[in-house]
C-alpha cells in the first residue's frame, strides 16, 4: 500500500474535569431544595426583625420625626418580612422592604435597617431582567444615599459606603447566577441539538452502507440475470432469487435503523439485532456470487462492544461493496483481528480502477466510524494495481 498518514480520531479532551473530581461538584447549593432555601430565608428573616426589635427595646433607636411609637414596632417586625417572600415575588418583596426601611428610619432606627434590602435586591437580580433589575438597584442606591446624608451626621460617609458596598455586591452576585443559568440552558440546548444532528448523521451512514451494499448487489446480479435469461433460464431464476433475498435483507436491516425514529410508543416493538462479526462470513458469500472472490479471516476470540461489531461489519461491508462497484471481478481478502484491546480491519483487492476520484461518502462514513473509538484510518490504492482499506478501532 502507498504510504497514507493515518488520521487520529481525537480521544476525550485533556481539560475535561473527572465528575469524581470533589471540586467539580456543587459545594452547597446542590445539596438544597426550594424548601431548604426558603427555610433559610425563613431564619433570616426572624434574625433580621428580632434584631430590629431588640435595639428598639434596648432603647438604640433615636427620636425619630414624631411618628407614634406602634409604628416603630410595627416597621421593627416587619421588617424582615420581604426577606421571607423574596422567592415568589422579588420585585414585591424589595418595594417592600423598601417601605418597611423608611419607616424604620422615620422612626429613629439605625442603617442596619439597610440590611433588609440585601436579599431582596439578589433575588431581583437573580430572576428579573436587567431592564427591572438595574433601575431598582439605583432606586435603592439613591434611597440609602439620602437616608444616610439627612441629616449630616459623622458616619454618614461610612453608612452610604456600607450600603452601597453591599447592594451593588449582591446586584453583581444576582446577576452573574442569572447569566450563568442562561449559558446552562444555552450549552443544554446546544448538546440537545448536537446529539439531534449526531444520531440523524448515523442514521443516514447507516442507511448509506445498507443501500449502497445491497442495491449495488442487485444491480450486479440484475445485469447477469439479463444476459443468461435466454440461453441459460436455470442460472437466470437462481439469480432472481440471489435478488429477492438480497432485497429482504436489505428491507429487514431497513426497518432496524428506522425503528430509532419510531414514537416512545412504538418502541417495544421486537426489532432485528444489530449485524456484527457473525455476519461478515453471508456478506463474503453474496459477494463471491457477484464475481468477487473473497477470503475471509477472523480471529477475534474477546467478545467486542455491540458498537465496535457493527462498525467492523460497516467497514468491511462498504470496502467490499466498493471493490464490487468498481473492481470485479476481482479477489478480495479481509482480514479482522484482535490484538491488545484493538481490532484491526484489513480490506485488500487486485482489481484495477480505471480513474480515482475524490472520496465519497463510503470512505468518509468509515473515517468517521473509526474516529468515534479514537482509532486510525487509511485507504488508497496498493502499488502495482488494486486498493486496500487498514482501519484500528481501540475497544479496551
Amino acid at each position: 500500500m502507498t504510504s497514507h498518514e493515518p488520521t487520529r480520531a481525537s480521544g476525550r479532551p485533556a481539560n475535561l474535569v473527572p465528575v469524581s473530581d470533589p471540586d467539580a461538584r456543587p459545594l452547597l447549593t446542590g445539596k438544597l431544595n426550594h424548601k431548604h432555601l426558603v427555610a433559610l430565608d425563613v431564619i433570616a428573616a426572624f434574625t433580621l426583625s428580632g434584631t430590629a426589635a431588640g435595639n428598639l427595646a434596648a432603647g438604640s433607636w433615636g427620636p425619630g420625626v414624631g411618628l407614634p411609637a406602634w409604628v416603630a414596632w410595627v416597621s421593627a417586625l416587619l421588617i424582615g418580612i420581604p426577606s421571607m417572600t423574596r422567592r415568589f415575588r422579588p420585585l414585591t418583596s424589595l418595594w417592600a422592604s423598601l417601605f418597611y426601611s423608611l419607616l424604620c428610619v422615620l422612626t429613629g432606627a439605625l442603617e442596619v435597617v439597610f440590611f433588609a434590602m440585601v436579599l431582596p435586591m439578589h433575588t431581583v437580580a437573580s430572576r428579573e431582567p436587567r431592564n427591572r433589575s438595574l433601575p431598582a438597584l439605583a432606586v435603592t442606591l439613591v434611597f440609602t444615599f439620602v437616608t444616610n446624608s439627612v441629616p449630616v451626621r459623622p458616619m454618614t460617609l461610612a453608612g452610604i459606603v456600607l450600603s452601597w458596598t453591599l447592594l451593588c455586591s449582591v446586584w453583581l452576585l444576582g446577576r452573574a447566577s442569572r447569566e450563568r443559568r442562561q449559558l446552562a440552558a444555552i450549552a443544554a440546548e446546544q448538546k440537545a441539538r448536537e446529539a439531534v444532528i449526531g444520531e440523524r448523521l448515523r442514521i443516514a451512514r447507516e442507511l448509506h452502507d445498507v443501500v449502497a451494499h445491497n442495491m449495488s448487489m442487485v444491480a450486479v446480479k440484475a445485469g447477469v440475470a439479463h444476459h443468461v435469461a435466454e440461453q441459460h433460464p436455470a442460472e437466470a431464476k437462481e439469480t432472481l432469487g440471489i435478488i429477492e433475498s438480497t432485497t429482504r435483507d436489505a428491507l429487514v436491516e431497513m426497518r432496524h435503523l428506522l425503528g430509532v425514529l419510531r414514537s416512545e410508543q412504538e418502541q417495544g416493538t421486537e426489532l432485528s439485532p444489530a449485524p456484527g462479526l457473525s455476519g461478515l462470513v453471508e456478506l463474503a458469500e453474496r459477494a463471491r456470487s457477484t464475481g468477487v472472490e473473497v477470503e475471509l479471516s477472523v480471529d477475534v476470540k474477546e467478545p467486542l462492544p455491540e458498537g465496535v461489531e457493527l462498525s467492523v461489519y460497516r467497514i468491511v461491508q462498504e470496502s467490499v461493496t466498493n471493490v464490487m462497484k468498481h473492481a470485479a471481478p476481482a479477489r478480495c481478502t479481509v482480514s479482522v483481528r484482535s490484538e491488545s484491546g484493538s481490532v484491526h480491519v484489513g480490506v485488500r483487492d487486485d482489481g484495477s480502477r480505471i480513474t480515482w476520484g475524490a472520496q465519497g461518502h463510503g470512505l468518509l462514513g468509515m473515517r468517521e466510524r473509526v474516529a468515534v473509538y479514537g482509532g486510525t484510518f487509511s485507504a488508497g490504492p496498493v502499488e502495482g494495481g488494486g486498493f486496500a482499506v487498514s482501519a484500528v478501532l481501540p475497544h479496551g
